[in-house]
């Protein structure tokens, strides 16, 4: 089955039959528009990941910078140990993969939030672009 063939049965026929339409864009009766007003991008989950994205930017390198402090005087104290060795391996490992969340966190916290201020703003528009249309009320009755 060919791409064209596949997208037909998906979405029906291109001669002006039958077409599939999201349900929240169905005519709803008096309202001259389509559908309830609730198919609404909403910025929060965006936002939030952003947020969430600095905070733990942050936290990490807390924890991250707090490691070195943590082990001073192990060396001298423990001298002798061949678990020394190990302990300062374990160290740098841990310290390299705590930067590397921080660096994927902060580059992550941009791209989120802007995706959030777009997402926002092409719901503005579309929502602008509805109220033009209807004579300045609100898109599909219930916004």
């Amino acid at each position: 089955m060919s791409y064209s063939e596949r997208w037909q049965e998906l979405f029906g026929p291109t001669d002006g039959g039958a077409t599939m339409t999201l349900a929240s864009t169905a005519p709803v009766s008096g309202t001259g528009g389509g559908g309830a007003g609730n198919l609404k991008h909403s910025g929060g989950p965006w936002t939030s990941a952003s947020g969430t994205a600095g905070e733990l930017r942050t936290s990490t390198e807390t924890s991250r910078s707090a490691l070195g402090p943590g082990h001073e005087g192990v060396e001298t104290g423990a001298a002798g140990f061949t678990s020394v060795g190990a302990l300062k391996s374990v160290l740098t490992s841990w310290e390299e993969r705590l930067q590397a969340v921080r660096d994927e966190c902060e580059q992550l916290r941009g791209p989120l939030r802007a995706v959030a201020e777009e997402m926002g703003e092409t719901e503005t528009v579309i929502g602008n672009s509805f109220k033009g249309a209807d004579g300045g009320g609100k898109a599909g009755g219930n916004r």
